[in-house]
């Protein structure tokens, strides 16, 4: 099943967070935190949204910076992903 997100929504992906630090301790489960990295699954088509012309500036692909609590979490097929709004999205990482 796929996920076509609407106007200036974007479908993303979190990222898995490190289970060890730089230093090699290894984190349990509750010491970590919820990440905030995540990678683009599918991007809406823009358009006009609440009068004014959005252009995607997303793609499939692209890893994101988010804030911890944007978006709407659903769960598909036994995977987890967040249906937010472009502008939600703080940055795109680039390598």
């Amino acid at each position: 099943m796929n996920i076509k997100p609407l106007a200036d929504r974007v479908v993303i992906k979190m990222v898995e967070a490190e289970e060890t630090t730089k230093s090699g301790i290894i984190l349990t489960g509750s010491a970590k935190e919820k990440p905030e990295v995540a990678e683009v699954v599918a991007v809406g088509p823009g358009g006009v949204v609440d009068g004014k012309e959005i252009v995607m500036e997303l793609k499939v692909g692209d890893k994101v910076l988010m804030s911890k609590y944007a978006g709407t979490e659903v769960k598909l097929d036994g995977q987890e992903y967040t249906i937010l709004r472009q502008s939600d999205v703080l940055a795109k990482i680039e390598d």
